[in-house]
């Protein structure tokens, strides 16, 4: 594998973990600010799930390809 090829594996992973992580933010706010009466009842199992789904779903979509980096799946293919 090239030094490019490197690079860009890299910058596309940054990329995805960082709009993965942001997915899982996100669907922990909706899912913690829909029950808030008390935090200590939380159903903290289910909304760890939630958020670890929502990350994977959001690496898998980034396969398809990201603005900010050209994805190294559909590079080789093309």
């Amino acid at each position: 594998m090239s030094e490019a090829e490197k690079l860009n594996w890299k910058t596309w992973a940054k990329a995805a973990a960082i709009r993965g992580i942001k997915t899982a933010a996100q669907i922990g706010v909706i899912l913690i600010g829909s029950d808030i009466v008390d935090i200590t009842t939380l159903d903290w199992p289910y909304i760890i799930g939630c958020m670890a789904a929502g990350f994977v779903l959001s690496m898998l979509t980034s396969l398809a390809g990201l603005p900010e980096a050209q994805s190294p799946i559909r590079q080789e293919s093309e």
